[in-house]
């Protein structure tokens, strides 16, 4: 039975002293100062005893970043039996293991280095596979949802709130955040989401996901083969993630700050029940940069 999840049932950790750190420097005008920064350390995955990749991540996770990845990549299906994940914080390396025996080989030897922060990789042909995969039809996302996520997200206490230079993704419900999670890149925050839902079992029919980065064509590719229907973003879009969700009936939204936001793809999901003349725009200490997308 799929778990029922309650609002922020995993959410940021900015206090965890090993996400992030004190660095001393000089400002504009010659003065010493202190800042916070991110921390950033490599992972390396095994899979039954291969190397898949070694990843660059903040550290927080690793079980459900292994997992995710290896779903959102096709090595893992949605009924393998997973006997194993053996973490060791001390040589940075994670090994997962399943009952069914697996020989990616080939696979590995296709890589697209994608648009995704430190450097997205994907194996094979998933750029290419969307087909078979039917998103549900009868999910729906009301404007008053969406602005009050973008709310609750925003103001959340985060890594990004108090160091920066990190990418945020939410698994909502309606106007619910369940799962947010962080990392350098956009890609292993949707992974670590993916992680999550198969370790817990966590239906994706009437889920909306949320994320601060770039919707690229590896975003919407991770989102549909997760099942989850509804995609908005606080950043724009490219091309071909416009035409991939078009193709996967997937609702895009893009640009959504305040009370604005843009959809490219699945309208036909979205009800306008707020009235956008009511909704506040976004304080400034809350607006991440434009360069984000």
């Amino acid at each position: 039975m799929s778990k029922a999840l309650k609002e922020y049932e995993v959410r940021p950790t900015p206090e965890d002293p090993a996400l992030s750190q004190s660095v001393s420097g000089i400002d504009h005008e010659g003065r010493e100062v202190e800042t916070v920064v991110v921390t950033e350390r490599a992972l390396t995955l095994f899979l039954n005893g291969r190397e898949i990749v070694t990843m660059m991540t903040i550290g927080d996770h690793p079980d459900l970043l292994a997992v995710g990845f290896l779903l959102n990549q096709g090595m893992l299906r949605d009924d393998d039996e997973i006997i194993g994940i053996d973490y060791e914080e001390d040589i940075a390396t994670i090994v997962v293991r399943t009952a069914r025996e697996t020989d990616y080989e080939e696979k590995l030897k296709k890589k697209v280095q994608t648009s995704g922060c430190a450097q997205g990789t994907v194996f094979g042909d998933l750029l290419e596979k969307l087909d078979g995969i039917n998103l549900c039809k009868t999910a729906r996302l009301k404007t008053s949802w969406l602005y009050g996520l973008s709310k609750k997200i925003n103001t959340e206490p985060s890594l990004y709130l108090k160091a920066g230079a990190i990418h945020g993704c939410v698994l909502c419900s309606e106007d619910r955040p369940l799962v947010y999670m962080e990392d350098v890149g956009r890609h292993n925050a949707i992974d670590k989401i993916a992680g999550y839902m198969f370790l817990n079992d966590v239906a994706p029919d009437d889920k909306i996901f949320y994320t601060t980065g770039r919707l690229t064509s590896e975003m919407v590719i991770k989102c549909v083969k997760m099942g989850i229907p509804i995609l908005a973003s606080r950043s724009g879009f490219t091309a071909w993630g416009v035409e991939l969700a078009r193709e996967a009936g997937l609702t895009l939204i893009g640009r959504a700050r305040g009370k604005r936001f843009v959809c490219l793809s699945g309208v036909e999901r979205i009800e306008f029940d707020a009235d956008a003349n009511a909704v506040d725009e976004e304080d400034s200490k809350h607006r991440r940069k434009g360069s984000a997308g």
